[in-house]
C-alpha cells in the first residue's frame, strides 16, 4: 500500500508491520492565499487550547507530510479550517489543487451555513466538488452547561436551521458534529430526527472536564448519541487548557469511546496541526495504536483506515 510520502517522492520512515492510517481530520491553511480571521486578525484569547499564536501561520502540505513521516499514511479527510465565510467555496477549490499535487486530502468536509439566505445556493455549491462527502457547520451553543439557549437562532431547535440541515440528505452529505459535551444530547435528538444524514462526532466529544461529574456528563452525550445508529465518532483532539497530553487520562476517555459506540464505529483522527498544541503527531498516533493493541490487529486497523475509508466514501488505495 502507498504511502502518501512515497507518492510524493518522500522518504517514508513508518516500520513495514506499521498501521495504515486514513487521518479523518485534519487541516491545511495558506494564509496567502486565503483569509483566516483566527488566524489573521481576529485571536480568540478564549480558545479551548489556550495560547494558540504558534498555529497562526501557514500549515501547508509539505509540514503535513514532515511531521508525519514515521507514520504509515495512506489517506487523509480534511475538516474546514474556518477560512473567512465569503470564501467558504474557494477554500474547497485551493484542496482540490492540493489534491490534484500531493494526492490528498482524499475527501473533503467542507463549510455551508444551515440557517443563512444564501445556505442553499452554498451547499449546493460544495456538494457539486467531487472531493466534498460532508459538510462541518457549527450550531450555536452555549458558554457552559448552566446557560440554556434553546430555540435561539442558529441553535439545533432553530426551525430555519434544521430546515438548512436537511438539505444534507437531497445531497448524499454527511454532517461533521462539533459541540461542547453540554449539548450532546441535543446533537443525539436532531441524528434521531434525521436517520438518513450520517454524523460524525468530533473530538471524541470533548472531554474537557475530567472530574467524576464532568465525564458522567460526557458520556451521557456519548451514550445518548451512540443509540442513533447514523452517528459515528473522531477519535481526537484529547487536548486541555491547562493541562499537558496524558496518555493515562486520555486513554480512559479512548477506551469509554470505545466501549459506549463499538470499534465499528470509531475513527482515528489527528486535528493537526491545532492538536500539535499539546503533542506530536507520533505521540498521538503511536499512544492510540498502543491503546487498542490488546483490542487486536483488526479493531486497530478499522479505528485506523477502515472505517473513515467507509464512512467518507475514499476510493481503496492503490496497492
Amino acid at each position: 500500500m502507498i504511502t502518501l510520502h512515497e507518492r510524493n517522492g518522500l522518504p517514508n520512515l513508518a516500520a513495514v508491520d506499521a498501521l495504515p492510517i486514513v487521518d479523518a481530520h485534519h487541516h491545511l491553511w495558506d494564509l496567502g492565499n486565503g483569509r483566516y480571521p483566527w488566524l489573521q486578525n481576529e485571536y480568540h484569547e478564549e480558545f479551548f487550547l489556550g495560547d494558540y499564536h504558534s498555529l497562526c501561520r501557514d500549515f501547508l502540505p509539505e509540514h503535513f507530510l514532515a511531521l508525519t513521516e514515521r507514520q504509515r499514511l495512506v489517506g487523509t479527510v480534511h475538516v474546514e479550517a474556518e477560512r473567512a465565510r465569503d470564501e467558504q467555496v474557494a477554500e474547497t477549490r485551493w484542496l482540490e489543487q492540493v489534491h490534484a499535487r500531493y494526492g490528498f486530502p482524499n475527501a473533503i468536509v467542507a463549510h455551508a451555513w444551515f440557517d443563512r439566505e444564501d445556505s442553499a445556493e452554498i451547499l449546493a455549491a460544495q456538494a457539486a466538488r467531487p472531493l466534498v462527502k460532508g459538510i462541518r457547520s457549527k450550531p450555536v451553543t452555549s458558554a457552559s452547561p448552566d446557560v440554556s439557549i434553546a430555540g435561539a437562532r442558529g441553535t439545533m431547535q432553530d426551525p430555519k436551521w434544521l430546515e438548512g440541515f436537511s438539505r444534507l440528505a437531497e445531497h448524499g452529505l454527511s454532517w461533521d458534529l462539533r459541540v461542547p459535551p453540554w449539548h450532546l444530547v441535543e446533537a443525539a435528538e436532531v441524528a434521531a430526527i434525521f436517520p438518513q444524514i450520517q454524523i460524525a462526532l468530533n473530538h471524541t466529544g470533548f472531554a474537557w472536564d475530567r472530574s467524576p461529574q464532568g465525564m458522567a456528563r460526557w458520556r451521557k452525550g456519548l451514550e445518548a448519541l451512540a443509540l442513533q445508529p447514523n452517528v459515528q465518532i473522531k477519535l481526537s483532539e484529547f487536548g486541555l487548557k491547562d493541562s499537558p497530553w496524558n496518555y493515562d487520562d486520555n486513554r480512559v476517555v479512548v477506551l469509554t469511546a470505545l466501549e459506549i459506540f463499538g470499534p465499528e464505529r470509531c475513527m482515528f483522527a489527528s486535528n493537526f496541526p491545532v492538536a500539535g498544541l499539546r503533542a506530536s503527531y507520533d505521540t498521538i498516533a503511536d499512544g492510540m495504536a498502543a491503546m487498542l493493541a490488546p483490542l487486536g490487529r483488526a479493531v486497530q486497523e478499522a479505528v485506523f483506515a477502515d472505517n473513515a475509508r467507509r464512512f467518507y466514501r475514499l476510493e481503496q488505495p492503490h496497492e
